[in-house]
């Protein structure tokens, strides 16, 4: 029983001294109705906090927090209230189409534009540009908008193939 007697009575003596060293623990109250324990006796004194020795203190648990609604496209979860009446829908179908096609217009003709005046990589020179890097540059942000563009159109057109599809 010799060294495992005073192996043991050793570790009871260290968590002995562990557990009053965590009873001795100070904690202080600070305004605004902050509880910490992890500052020194002089920084309490700086921040006006007062000393809370012997008194319990309660942690309270809030509520658990909800996972958030998901917004899933399962109609049958959604109140009859809710639902888009067939004709409404309809209008709204056809007011989409009509924008989408007038927005198509519009950059198509953007397009026609910009091609003109790209006029395949040698647009005509400007008055203001006598400095040959000013027209290489205007020359790389036409290319940079005729490819935008052309990107812009093929959206347009993939929108209204998606609708004329339903």
């Amino acid at each position: 029983m010799g060294s495992s007697g005073s192996g043991k009575l050793l570790l009871a003596m260290l968590l002995g001294l562990s557990a009053a060293e965590v009873l001795a623990q100070t904690v202080y109250k600070c305004p605004g109705n902050l509880y910490t324990d992890s500052i020194s006796a002089k920084e309490a004194a700086a921040r006006n906090c007062k000393t809370l020795e012997g008194a319990p203190v309660t942690v309270i648990q809030g509520p658990a927090r909800r996972p958030p609604a998901t917004s899933g496209g399962d109609s049958a979860s959604r109140p009859a209230d809710t639902k888009v009446n067939p004709g409404d829908q309809a209008a709204r179908d056809a007011d989409k189409r009509r924008i989408l096609e007038t927005e198509l217009r519009r950059e198509e003709d953007r397009l026609a534009t910009l091609k003109a005046e790209y006029n395949n990589g040698q647009p005509e020179r400007r008055g203001d540009e006598k400095n040959y890097q000013k027209y290489l540059d205007r020359t790389a942000e036409l290319k940079a908008n005729l490819e935008r563009s052309e990107s812009d159109v093929a959206a347009l057109r993939r929108e209204l193939g998606k609708l004329n599809n339903n």
